[in-house]
């Protein structure tokens, strides 16, 4: 039993990698497409750009793994089907629980180093990467001015144009940053921004220069310029690398978002605890309505007794009517906030459930893949990676599609991140099942086209007429 248990693991062990490796060069190869205009014109050490595209590796291997796993399970069970290997063991009194076993724990070894690699590592490539595509876009600005807009990157200079023709700047008008003794600003028809070796070169055309000194107001001197230049060194140019606290939620580890939602939590609890506060100060108890129009409705109709208790002055009916009005007010905003903090702790929760949801999808695309194998019984990589793709496709698009439904509260997170994988365990236990009874899962339609095929026949034979 160990020796087969070795030999299906080697059999699932080759084809995993080279699906692996055969994928990941397929995502990598799109992501190097999309992001190779970040490196042109930047002037980057090659050790930037390599870093830069190994963090990059951390989510394209997470979502890589479950279809490398499901492609090696069709690919060896298909293999197995199709030279009879499967049908010797079962003949050897071999079930086909005790074949599939060791893809079982193969499976298993896979999701739990997906499950430490989703919440320890792919959340700190994340970060990094971000931090490091940030500082690269800061490096080289001469492609990151669009018009109407300022752009601060520069060292020393504040720019806005109203449009841009090719590498052509129009109405250009530059600000000189805070902290000088001379307040600059000079505006220009046309410009060119261009880069050297160790400096950027700034080329304007018919434009003035205005400069006011700022410790003495009356001094003040405009020039007129044909064609002036400004020259920015290339050292405040350098890459800078930055770090900063603020993560989102991809770029967060499993302890980060639990501390992340009992900070939500507490916030969610004051705001509760200043809605009660505004109950009481309105002459109600200190409740919680769920919404605030349950709110406003509840504190208008306290309103309008109020104001028809004919044992009220008419001071004492305008201050409370005042205090109601102030209360609602403060609820509006206090409800807005509590909605805020919901979203946020959705989003948190549906990132929690994403880090299991998809290494437990290896699991079961073992399940379905060395079913499917054995009812085609055919081992090729083509056929493999076609089924596969179509498989992880509906998979993929069901999770992005509940993750979004989560995120807007339509549906808990639970709920939209693990439906996808209920789904695909119904539909691999199905076929699990009926591979183990050697029954074909499709039995049921494939009789009914028999029938139909045997129908046409006699009608069409001479004992009918």
């Amino acid at each position: 039993m160990r020796l087969l248990t070795r030999y299906i693991a080697k059999q699932l062990f080759m084809p995993f990698i080279f699906s692996l490796l055969i994928i990941v060069f397929i995502l990598f190869t799109q992501f190097l497409l999309r992001a190779i205009d970040r490196f042109i014109g930047k002037g980057l050490e090659l050790g930037i750009i390599f870093e830069y595209l190994f963090l990059n590796l951390g989510w394209i291997a997470a979502l890589a793994v479950p279809m490398a796993v499901l492609v090696a399970a069709l690919m060896s069970f298909g293999q197995f089907s199709e030279d009879n290997e499967i049908t010797a063991l079962r003949a050897s009194g071999i079930s086909f629980t005790t074949i599939i076993r060791p893809a079982l724990i193969m499976g298993f070894i896979i999701a739990g180093t997906l499950i430490l690699f989703n919440a320890f590592i792919m959340p700190e490539m994340n970060f990094k990467a971000r931090m490091l595509s940030g500082d690269i876009y800061r490096k080289r600005p001469d492609l990151n001015i669009e018009p109407g807009y300022f752009m601060d990157d520069l060292p020393d200079y504040s720019i806005i144009i109203r449009e841009k023709e090719n590498e052509t700047l129009k109405d250009v008008r530059i600000f000189s940053k805070s902290g000088r003794e001379t307040q600059t600003s000079i505006h220009s028809k046309t410009g060119k921004l261009s880069t050297i070796d160790d400096a950027i070169i700034l080329d304007l055309f018919d434009g003035e220069i205005h400069e006011l000194d700022l410790r003495d107001y009356g001094n003040y001197r405009r020039i007129e310029f044909a064609k002036h230049k400004i020259t920015i060194p290339a050292d405040d140019l350098f890459l800078n690398r930055r770090d900063t606290t603020s993560r989102s939620d991809r770029e967060m580890t499993i302890g980060m978002i639990i501390d992340k939602r009992k900070d939500i939590f507490k916030r969610t609890n004051i705001v509760k605890a200043r809605i009660g506060r505004a109950f009481i100060r309105s002459g109600l108890d200190s409740i919680v309505p769920p919404t605030f129009e349950a709110s406003e409705i509840a504190l208008s109709q306290y309103k309008s007794s109020f104001s028809t208790d004919t044992t009220k002055s008419g001071d004492e009916v305008y201050r409370k009517e005042k205090d109601i009005d102030i209360a609602i007010r403060q609820l509006r905003n206090e409800y807005n906030l509590l909605r805020s903090y919901s979203k946020s702790n959705n989003k948190y929760e549906v990132e929690l459930h994403k880090k299991f949801s998809l290494p437990v999808a290896c699991i079961l695309f073992i399940m379905t893949g060395a079913s499917l194998g054995v009812l085609f019984k055919k081992g090729g990589f083509t056929i493999a990676t076609s089924l596969s793709f179509g498989f992880f496709l509906v998979y993929y698009v069901l999770m992005i599609g509940g993750e979004d439904l989560a995120d807007r509260t339509i549906l808990t997170p639970m709920v939209g991140i693990w439906f996808p994988n209920i789904l695909l365990f119904i539909i691999a236990t199905y076929l699990l099942l009926h591979t183990v009874r050697e029954q074909p899962p499709f039995r049921f339609e494939l009789n009914i086209f028999k029938r139909i095929k045997s129908k046409i026949n006699e009608s069409k034979s001479p004992d009918s007429k």
